[in-house]
């Protein structure tokens, strides 16, 4: 019986590739829920009054680990499941405030592509937009994975 719901094998990821993710709305619970199980209780994110007085950034902002973190879920419901063998490497770009009621996706493009000495996996790095929902990119990050060929599954 077929399975559905399975990652990109390599072969599914050449370069160039694009792709986008379904959205995800952040909520206030999300980011009360999310400072208080990293430990990240910074002003910002816990003192409104702080932020109304002495903050560029006003209103309800969520850390930007939140927005790449809700990023990888979304990617991985998608993308990876069964295929992705490892994460290696990223560079990370915060570029603008993401907050309580916005709704993001990913925008992913695939800029590296190339099997591995072993030729049963790939390494593909894809440059990742983490954008909202007025289209403004928040977040920009260029993660390395090691991906399953399909020969291997």
């Amino acid at each position: 019986m077929e399975m559905i719901g399975l990652g990109f094998f390599f072969e599914d990821l050449p370069l160039g590739r694009k792709f986008q993710t379904i959205g995800r709305t952040v909520t206030e619970p999300d980011i009360v829920n999310f400072i208080n199980c990293t430990g990240m209780t910074e002003v910002l994110f816990t003192d409104q009054e702080y932020v109304k007085h002495h903050s560029d950034i006003k209103g309800r902002v969520a850390p930007g680990a939140l927005a790449y973190t809700f990023a990888e879920g979304l990617l991985v419901q998608s993308t990876m499941q069964h295929t992705g063998l490892a994460f290696l490497n990223m560079e990370l770009d915060i570029k603008g405030p993401v907050f309580a009621g916005d709704t993001i996706h990913v925008e992913c493009e695939v800029i590296e592509s190339r099997l591995t000495s072993k030729k049963t996996r790939g390494l593909v790095r894809t440059r990742n937009k983490i954008v909202n929902q007025k289209g403004e990119v928040v977040v920009e990050y260029t993660p390395l994975r090691m991906i399953a060929c399909r020969e291997n599954a």
